[in-house]
């Protein structure tokens, strides 16, 4: 015999002794991917047949010996097994004598069998061996559901067994009941006591609960309920008189013939009653001492009240001094900031009052041979006022930027002179800048200013020299660190350094370089707004300043600004338009301030340009909605009633292509000039030079 492992019921055993009828069919079958095994006899093929085996292709030659070892073979199989036959009989006659014993011989001993005629198709065969498949199938589909009901029994028993669960069922038509060894005991029976529901059940029930446990059985049994059934009652032990208390379960099924069954489980909860009567005896016990002490309390919280109201008198007082205390920190710091500006201030306006003074005198009496001295100084004196107004702007984060994509590297390369010639010789200046660092965000003019404000603060903190780094790097702020660090979003940003060796400060110094005026420096050697203008433009520009320092190691300023989209880096990228003469454009003049508009007008007139004045928007507008041709528009941000940016939007609606040319000391919403500015629209700063305003206005003009 010879055969190969097959899959579970796939096998084909296949005995045909004569020719080689067996070789082909079992090919056959190998083809069509079946299992074939080949029996010589019918005592191999009884031999053969096991779990293994789907199908028994025989013919009616392998039937002419005993078949005594196949019936004892098919007499061993398992219950669920009737393995199907294919006989293939000889038609040897019309009237089919031969098929009929094939029959009648087969059938004595199987109980399944197909008969097939020869000769037949390949199709006919392999169909009748298909059908007989999908019978071994369902044979092998039935042993598994068979043996998984089995198992799941099995786990049922030993699952209530471990829980110390009973089962019953009743059958109200034959008023039947059944009862396992734990329910048995439960009501005081041995596990081989036959029970009954009134011998049993009701006669085991508790005095006190038997109305109440049969009314709960025969809701369940009403066909109009739910059928559920949930009770705890107290059983007396019918034979050992043992009082137990029963948490009761189940509920009445009723099938579509109408049969009712009503079954369930049963627990004994007697160990947790006892628990929760030992638990309400024990809260009754506490419940008159607390009685007790609330009495005993009483009193005590009548002192407690007295006392409370004594500490929120208390709380209340402090909290007025407090307030108090903050309010005088605040006017403290208001008078140290409007003391530093009215120091300074007073000191820049001597310089440009006492020129003046001095011009006027010597005007009066023909001295002009000397005037340019004083303008000078007045000149200088006004200059480094317009530097304090800056530096407060910055401050208070109200100036006027021009963010626009920066390289910061470029930038800190090309101040390499600049700082070279701030710093003493005994001071080593190094640069340590990253590779390929993207472009920041920022107003170049303003970085610079501040990195020379930072060199020139680490000069003088190195009084006997040392080492001064300006480093860049990019740094990402996750939102892990900005959620301890509020003042500042998660991103990229680029970080520039400035980092010295000189004496450092004490964290009390450090707590407050940031404030305005306050200075470390000797009175007279700093105006102490140079790390305040620093905070404010980082803040203004979306980034933020971190400082460390320690006596005598040094400090370091970092100043941390957002890195360029790519559309800005973009958008940053267009040349500058050219600066040209005016050859008699129009321009129109909205500025509230009579001295700033002379000058303005004066300007325009000195670049050839034709001057329409307007003191506010009322004025303005006329002329706006009117034909008469306009080149340009140049009005002040910070004007009465409409503003310059809501009059830029009106005169837009008219004249959509008009370029207009903002000029601002002070405007809040126009402190980023990229969210501010429109297409074809720009601004300049008070104070200004002249020549930087006929350049705008050129610029303008000719854009």
């Amino acid at each position: 015999m010879s055969h190969r492992r097959a899959p579970l019921g796939h096998r084909v055993l296949v005995s045909a002794p004569y020719g080689r009828d067996a070789a082909s069919v079992s090919a056959l079958l190998a083809a069509q991917g079946y299992d074939a095994c080949i029996c010589a006899s019918v005592g191999e093929l009884a031999s053969a047949l096991d779990d293994h085996t789907g199908v028994v292709l025989i013919t009616e030659e392998a039937l002419r010996g005993g078949l005594e070892p196949l019936q004892a073979a098919l007499d061993a199989q398992p219950a669920w097994s009737d393995i199907p036959f294919i006989l293939l009989a000889s038609r040897r006659d019309i009237e089919g004598r031969s098929s009929e014993r094939a029959r009648l011989r087969i059938a004595e001993v199987l109980s399944n069998t197909v008969v097939l005629e020869r000769p037949l198709g390949t199709a006919s065969l392999l169909s009748a061996i298909g059908s007989a498949m999908r019978s071994r199938q369902r044979q092998f589909d039935m042993r598994d559901r068979l043996h998984d009901l089995a198992k799941n029994e099995e786990r049922l028993r030993l699952t209530t067994g471990a829980a110390d669960i009973g089962t019953w069922e009743y059958d109200p038509e034959s008023d039947v009941l059944i009862y396992d060894p734990r329910c048995k005991a439960l009501f005081g029976l041995p596990a081989d006591a036959e029970v009954t529901y009134q011998g049993s059940f009701v006669a085991g029930l508790h005095e006190d609960d038997r109305e109440r446990a049969l009314a709960a059985v025969a809701r369940s049994l009403d066909p109009k309920s739910d059928g559920q059934y949930t009770i705890e009652y107290r059983t007396v032990g019918l034979q050992d008189k043992v009082t137990r208390w029963i948490d009761a379960r189940g509920r009445t099924i009723r099938d579509e013939t109408g049969r009712v069954r009503f079954l369930g489980t049963v627990v004994d909860i007697s160990a947790r009653k006892q628990t929760e009567l030992a638990l309400a005896e024990s809260q009754a016990a506490l419940r008159r001492e607390g009685e007790q002490r609330d009495q005993l309390n009483r009193t005590l919280e009548q002192k407690v009240a007295e006392r409370t109201a004594e500490l929120e008198a208390e709380m209340a007082s402090r909290s007025r001094v407090e307030a108090a205390l903050r309010q005088s920190q605040k006017m403290e710091a208001v008078g140290q900031l409007t003391g530093g500006i009215a120091h300074d201030f007073n000191n820049m306006l001597t310089g440009v009052i006492g020129a003046m003074d001095i011009m006027k005198r010597r005007l009066a009496t023909g001295r002009i041979d000397d005037l340019e001295r004083f303008m000078d100084a007045a000149a200088t004196s006004a200059q480094r006022a317009a530097a304090l107004t800056a530096r407060l702007l910055a401050f208070s984060r109200r100036q006027s930027l021009d963010t626009k994509p920066t390289d910061v590297n470029a930038l800190a390369q090309s101040l390499d002179d600049l700082l070279r010639r701030s710093i003493r010789e005994n001071i080593a200046l190094d640069f340590a800048l990253a590779p390929d660092l993207p472009l920041a965000m920022t107003d170049a003019n303003q970085l610079e200013s501040a990195i020379l404000n930072l060199t020139i603060n680490a000069r003088d903190a190195m009084p006997e020299g040392g080492q001064l780094t300006i480093e860049t790097h990019v740094v990402e702020f996750d939102t892990a660190y900005t959620a301890v660090k509020p003042d500042i979003v998660p991103g990229r940003y680029i970080m520039i350094g400035v980092s010295d060796t000189g004496v450092g400060m004490p964290p009390e110094v450090l707590e407050k370089v940031f404030e305005p005026f306050f200075s470390t420096k000797p009175t007279g050697q700093g105006t102490g707004l140079g790390l305040s203008m620093v905070y404010g433009f980082a803040r203004q520009s979306g980034g933020q300043v971190r400082i460390h320092s320690r006596p005598g190691q040094g400090t370091s300023v970092k100043i941390y600004l957002p890195v360029a989209e790519p559309s800005a880096v973009a958008e940053g990228s267009d040349a500058p338009a050219l600066v040209i003469d005016g050859h008699g454009q129009t321009v129109l003049l909205v500025e509230d301030d009579q001295s700033v508009r002379l000058l303005v007008r004066d300007v325009l007139e000195e670049l050839h340009y034709q001057t329409i004045e307007a003191s506010d928007a009322d004025g303005a507008l006329p002329i706006l909605q009117s034909d008469q041709h306009i080149d340009l528009m140049v009005s002040d941000v910070g004007l009465p009633g409409m503003n310059g940016r809501q009059l830029a939007e009106v005169a837009r609606a008219h004249r959509p292509d008009l370029p207009i040319l903002f000029v601002t000391g002070y405007a809040e919403n126009a402190a980023i000039r990229a969210g501010f500015l429109g297409t074809n629209m720009a601004m300049i700063t008070k104070p200004f030079a002249i020549e930087a305003l006929s350049a705008k206005i050129a610029e303008m003009v000719a854009s």
